[in-house]
């Protein structure tokens, strides 16, 4: 096994070649999540090799991700960190910064320079329903079940989902999804388009290797434009977009023709 790059507070990098695999590594927990867990991601992001070109994302254990660990919501909070209740009392602009910390954790999976892979079975929750929307594509075992329980608990979801899952399922689903906080299980998902592919659980990592492979046969500078065409389709307009494909294109056959910069 490759030796980890990260490997502290429940998240464990490694790389293989091209291809980088960041684990959650609290089963005990059902891989919940924490800030320094969240800072722990940040620093994963941080730490990979420019000569990667795919980040897989999986739980150990039987879940994914059972979202927030509560313990947050506790008078106590964690060790050296303050209570979210404390935070609560702090000023709007301190509380603020402090989730645009967290978000960061969830931000880096959509780099144009990457594919990214979240391997989902078993449980998907809250926090850990977001993280796998974080990124491109999700391989999911078939029993896996996704919840946005944030609204049960009297708050909305805050880390970088909201936009991904409107994208992926509509606005109405998402909104039924999310208010309701019910379980969307593996068939629905692969269904409406939550999930790239659905497997039987024992078959999910071969998977995984296997749309990696797929991934890697193309030229990477071909990927990377493609990718960054795809991602910002939504946010232009039809003549915006033809522009952005033709100077994508042409910096691809330059690039062909041996006259790249």
């Amino acid at each position: 096994m490759p030796a980890a790059l990260v490997d502290t507070d429940g998240v464990r990098l490694t790389v293989d070649d091209a291809v980088a695999t960041v684990s959650l590594s609290r089963p005990e927990k059902r891989n919940a999540q924490t800030p320094a867990m969240w800072r722990a991601l940040t620093e994963a992001g941080r730490a990979i090799p420019g000569d990667v070109r795919i980040a897989v994302l999986r739980g150990e254990g039987a879940s994914f991700s059972a979202g927030l660990d509560r313990q947050a919501f506790t008078p106590e909070g964690f060790d050296g960190e303050p209570s979210f209740l404390d935070l609560a009392r702090g000023s709007d602009a301190d509380l603020d910064a402090v989730i645009a910390e967290y978000q960061e954790a969830f931000t880096w999976w959509r780099r144009n320079d990457l594919v990214t892979i979240a391997a989902v079975q078993g449980h998907a929750v809250g926090a850990g329903f977001q993280l796998a929307l974080a990124c491109d594509l999700r391989v999911c075992a078939d029993d896996a079940q996704f919840a946005m329980r944030e609204t049960s608990l009297g708050l909305v979801p805050d880390l970088t989902g909201t936009k991904p899952l409107v994208g992926l399922v509509g606005y109405a689903r998402a909104l039924e999804i999310c208010a309701t906080g019910r379980t969307v299980h593996a068939a629905e998902a692969e269904r409406t388009g939550l999930a790239n592919l659905v497997v039987p659980v024992a078959e999910l990592d071969a998977a995984v290797a296997d749309l990696s492979a797929a991934l890697l046969a193309a030229p990477r500078n071909a990927v990377v434009e493609t990718k960054a065409l795809l991602a910002a389709a939504a946010s232009r307009s039809d003549e915006e977009q033809r522009i952005a494909e033709r100077a994508a294109q042409g910096r691809r056959l330059r690039d062909l023709a041996g006259l790249g910069d």
